[in-house]
């Protein structure tokens, strides 16, 4: 994460203005005590100081008040209890159950072969970190559909595991074909594409002509 000194103005005003770390409208975040630091520097990165954007600013007046409660709530619930319960949900699926199914067949049939799978936690900002996604439960299914989609682009298995107003949290498995940057990039163009058409609203609230998401990424393994 960047040094305090190194920041844009905005982002130091924001510091100083929030004790927040965890993303108040992320479940995911929540769950996973996803540092929100993590998307401001996705945010950042991509831009220039000088003509620095960014939508999730928090001026110094959401100290009081509801903000508060909500940091109360996040750290009141039990640890990783929520993520497992996610996680619980994502691996019992049909669709998980016919992808271990299809490789246990597989290695039956030939178990000299060696089957590679690499499991990603992969997190991206719409550009700027516009809350384009506000009001997520009107998007939340067709998004989802969207991901589940781009399965066959990496070879495996892609599914949304959070859409926030600014932000996605995406579960993927691959076969290791391809490079994390081409298996993002692939899933990043198919669903922009997508989303764009079905709601316009979306990419309108972000800005005419310009891509849904932003150029930086998150990646982490999960197995």
């Amino acid at each position: 994460m960047s040094s305090e000194s190194e920041l844009p103005a905005r982002c130091q005003d924001c510091a100083k203005s929030s004790g927040v770390i965890i993303h108040r409208e992320c479940n995911i975040c929540q769950e996973m005590e996803f540092n929100e630091g993590i998307l401001c520097d996705l945010n950042r990165v991509v831009q220039d100081q000088s003509n620095f954007t960014c939508h999730a600013f928090r001026p110094i007046l959401t100290l009081a008040g509801t903000s508060v409660s909500s940091v109360s709530n996040v750290s009141a619930a039990p640890k990783g209890r929520a993520h497992r319960q996610s996680d619980l949900q994502l691996f019992c699926s049909d669709k998980m159950k016919y992808r271990r199914a299809l490789a246990l067949q597989k290695l039956d049939r030939d178990p000299n072969n060696v089957f590679m799978e690499f499991k990603y936690h992969f997190v991206w900002n719409v550009i700027h970190r516009k809350p384009a996604f506000r009001g997520s439960s009107k998007y939340f299914g067709f998004v989802q559909d969207t991901f589940l989609k781009c399965g066959e682009l990496v070879g495996g298995f892609a599914s949304l595991l959070w859409l926030a107003p600014d932000h996605v949290h995406i579960y993927v498995e691959s076969d290791g074909e391809k490079s994390v940057e081409t298996i993002i990039q692939e899933i990043k163009e198919f669903s922009e594409n997508v989303i764009a058409e079905r709601f316009p609203d979306a990419g309108e609230r972000v800005a005419a002509g310009i891509e849904i998401w932003d150029e930086a990424y998150f990646a982490e393994t999960m197995g």
